[in-house]
Formats: C-alpha cells, sequence, structure tokens
C-alpha cells in the first residue's frame, strides 16, 4: 500500500494505454513514456505494461505502508528513501512506515513509480489508465490527491533488487545537447504549406509552451502558414499529430488527445519517438528530423531491441540468483 503525503499534482495511474476503442470516441491514454514504463516493470519482474504511478510536477512525497519492492524510472528526480540517495532508473525496496521525497526534475518530465506486480486497480474497458477527459480508469478516474492509498498486485518475491540500468536517454542518443530532437513524418497537409514554412518548420527549434500537457503539446516559434486558407471537416487523429491551427502555432496531439479533429496535419511525430517528447521540460526547445517510413520503423524496431536485452540481462539476473 502506498499514501501519497503531497498534493499529486497531477499524478495518475497509466498502464500501456486503452486500445481497440477510438471508433467509440475513447483515446488510448496510458503511459506519456511507454519505455519507462516498461524498463521499470522489468526490473521488478512484471509484465511491461503493468500500471505505475505517472508523475509529471514536483516535489512529491509518497509513504509506504508495507514492504514492497518498486522501481524508478523517467525523470531524474534526486529520489530519497528515509533519507538514502536513490540513483534515476533503480530498483529496491522500501520497509513499511518509510517515505519516498521526489524533489524537482533534475533531468526529463516524468517519473515513474512502478511497484511489483503493478497499481491495482480496476481494469476498464480492457485498461487500467486514466482516462482524464472521460473522468474513468485509473484511480477513480482522476489525478491523485493527498491522501490517496494505492494497493500493489504483488509479484515475485525471489526477483533481484538494488540495481539500476542505463536509460534510453544514453542508450538510445538522439541529436546533439541542448534541445530535444525529435523524428517526423510529413503528413497529408505537409505539401499545402508555403515553401519556406516547411523549410523553417526543419530549420528552427520550437519551445514548449506552459500550455503543455497529456493533451496535446503547444509549440511556439514561426507561424506555419498555407499556401491558401485551409477548410477541413473533422478527421481521425492518433498520439504523435502535428496539427496547425490558424495562428501557425503546431500542437502536437499526446496520449490524451481527442481521436479526431480539424486542424490541418502538418506532419506525425514517430511512434518511436514519443517517449522523448514525455520528458522534454516545458519551456525548453524541440528540433525535429524528417525520416521516411523505413526509419521510422527501423527506429521502433530499434527500441524494441532495447527492451528485449533488458529484459533478457534481467532473466539471468533472475535465473543466477544476482543482485546486480
Amino acid at each position: 500500500m502506498i499514501e501519497l503525503i503531497s498534493n499529486g499534482m497531477l499524478a495518475s495511474v497509466q498502464d500501456a494505454g486503452r486500445y481497440g476503442f477510438r471508433h467509440d470516441g475513447v483515446g488510448t491514454a496510458g503511459a506519456m513514456d511507454a519505455l519507462a514504463l516498461a524498463a521499470g516493470n522489468l526490473m521488478l519482474g512484471n509484465e511491461a505494461g503493468a500500471a505505475a504511478i505517472e508523475m509529471p510536477m514536483f516535489p512529491q512525497v509518497l509513504q509506504f505502508h508495507a514492504d514492497l519492492r518498486f522501481a524508478l524510472t523517467g525523470a531524474d528526480c534526486r529520489a530519497c528513501l528515509e533519507g538514502r540517495p536513490l540513483p534515476p532508473w533503480w530498483t529496491t525496496r522500501a520497509r513499511r512506515g518509510e517515505r519516498l521525497v521526489l524533489g524537482p526534475a533534475h533531468h526529463g518530465q516524468r517519473l515513474y513509480l512502478c511497484v511489483e506486480g503493478g497499481i491495482d486497480v480496476p481494469q476498464v474497458l480492457g485498461s487500467r489508465s486514466t482516462q482524464l477527459r472521460g473522468t474513468f480508469g485509473g484511480f477513480e478516474g482522476r489525478t491523485l490527491r493527498r491522501g490517496d492509498r494505492l494497493a500493489a498486485v504483488g509479484g515475485k518475491q525471489d526477483w533481484p533488487t538494488d540495481f539500476g540500468v542505463t536509460p534510453p536517454q544514453l542508450a538510445l542518443p538522439l541529436g546533439a545537447p541542448g534541445a530535444t530532437h525529435v523524428r517526423v513524418l510529413p503528413a497529408s497537409e505537409y505539401a499545402s504549406y508555403a515553401a519556406h514554412a516547411r523549410d523553417g518548420f526543419w530549420r528552427q527549434s520550437w519551445r514548449i509552451t506552459p500550455q503543455s500537457d497529456r493533451y496535446g503539446y503547444r509549440l511556439a516559434g514561426e507561424a506555419l502558414l498555407p499556401e491558401m486558407p485551409l477548410e477541413m471537416r473533422s478527421h481521425g487523429i492518433v498520439p504523435g499529430v502535428i496539427q496547425v491551427p490558424p495562428d501557425g502555432q503546431p500542437i502536437i496531439q499526446m496520449l490524451d488527445a481527442q481521436p479526431s479533429g480539424g486542424y490541418p496535419k502538418f506532419g506525425t511525430v514517430i511512434e518511436a519517438d514519443l517517449w522523448r517528447l514525455a520528458q522534454a521540460p516545458l519551456g525548453s526547445r524541440l528540433v525535429f528530423q524528417r525520416v521516411d517510413y523505413d526509419q521510422a520503423a527501423d527506429a521502433l524496431r530499434g527500441n524494441a531491441r532495447w527492451l528485449a536485452e533488458l529484459e533478457s540481462r534481467l532473466a539471468r539476473m533472475a535465473g543466477d540468483g544476482v543482485a546486480a
């Protein structure tokens, strides 16, 4: 059992997402950083998509009301368990009564607290993820508050503990430091924009504005202007789609976005790089790199290889009874 001692600050329960219901108007929800969620669960011997607590704002304080193995992945928040510093991307065991303190993020934007077996909340439409727009799933369909208590499903008692893994930021680097680089496929209305606007999209860096959240990332930069006004009917969209409203400032649709929209589609952040967006802090800069379909598919395979290598390593550790 885990209790929120701080006020939660937009923390929510998320798993790998809710799929198969977009035709009914239900978005995917799920962890913004799918790699961090999967890695944290593998570190505990869980299924890769088990539910965890996603925290985008800090500081946070949580208390354990039972002995419990947990893993921290995603943002580096200089975590301390009863005053003992914990490295980022680390798993250990908490004892009953101990408090976990998470400070301001030193690197990244979202931290994932994974626990053995996953967070135990009811499944709704096949997922434990919180759907904030529809107020269902997760813990009472809402963000977490001070005093909320969450139970763990319970997992493998003989699984290794007290070890860390190399984060994907180091294992899967992309672009130069100083900005978050993500790869983009041009979308259906790309050619409808002026040539200088298309060139400027790739050339400039875009600021992630404070009006960004799980629904979408609103960007600020040199406006994207079409050759002529575009009027469109609403159409299906997916996370990663970059839409351009009339003011020319792009919006990247994220995991809690509605399943349809009417703004023109300029491009799509490839699925393999959505985790990079999830860890880009508000106010930081984005740089877009143009890729084709084959390159996008290869990037997704690269993510899968990183997870497969981690799973293989952890299985060997468990078989050898190694704790680090």
